[in-house]
């Protein structure tokens, strides 16, 4: 199947570099200079993955990653400047799946790309081994649809959502570090500002499953150590 990817970067030569590469790989690229083309096309055509740049005039990429997740799940990656920390949890917070800082080499960019859109097409298509259901405490994951329901209440997981929430609920009673959540989450090393990236993804999930109950203390922060949930 045609794999479609918006790319948006108000500087010219990172989004034609980066189109450049992609088309390399066969994708289809719906390429755009300014943010309000882009919003369009969203509205528009069928979208496989983004490639937002943080800072843009007039609406930002936290602006487009924002209305894409009003309706879609499909992976976001922003583009960050050098050592903008708080960019990238901005990113994170919005519902965004990845961040690479400028300068980046392009051969990381498709890296990365590859690495959510296999993640995203897994989510979607579903285990292919026996269905994998959790069933606990008002939760019940199913592994093979991807759906995830708490208290009776459908939520709306993004992959990396559901693999966090999947990992802390097979090891119920245990403590699970930021490192390891990171590292067989992410499928990669574990990084200074890897923790950060933790940090929000769970935020994000403690919000979407405080909404049926009102409490966010299904997944317990252990100080110092890492997360987990109770049996």
């Amino acid at each position: 199947m045609n794999v479609n990817i918006l790319v948006v970067d108000d500087e010219q030569e990172i989004a034609d570099l980066v189109e450049l590469y992609l088309k390399n790989e066969n994708y289809t690229v719906f390429k755009f200079y300014s943010a309000r083309e882009a919003l369009r096309c969203i509205e528009r055509e069928r979208i496989d993955l983004a490639v937002l740049d943080v800072m843009m005039p007039e609406v930002s990429g936290f602006t487009i990653c924002r209305k894409i997740r009003e309706k879609y799940t499909y992976p976001v990656i922003m583009l960050t400047a050098k050592g903008e920390e708080l960019d990238q949890i901005n990113g994170l917070t919005l519902g965004a799946d990845d961040y690479i800082t400028k300068p980046f080499r392009p051969l990381e960019l498709v890296a990365r790309v590859k690495a959510q859109l296999r993640r995203y097409t897994q989510y979607n298509e579903g285990s292919k081994e026996e269905g994998e259901i959790i069933d606990f405490g008002g939760l019940v994951l199913n592994r093979t649809s991807h759906e995830c329901v708490y208290n009776e209440m459908p939520l709306t997981l993004t992959p990396i959502e559901f693999d966090i929430l999947w990992l802390l609920c097979e090891n119920r009673g245990k403590v699970i570090s930021s490192e390891e959540l990171f590292e067989k989450v992410w499928h990669e090393k574990y990084y200074k500002n890897s923790n950060n990236t933790v940090m929000v993804h769970i935020r994000h999930l403690r919000e979407k499953m405080n909404a049926p109950t009102g409490k966010s203390d299904f997944i317990k922060t252990v100080w110092g150590v890492g997360y987990k949930v109770e049996e």
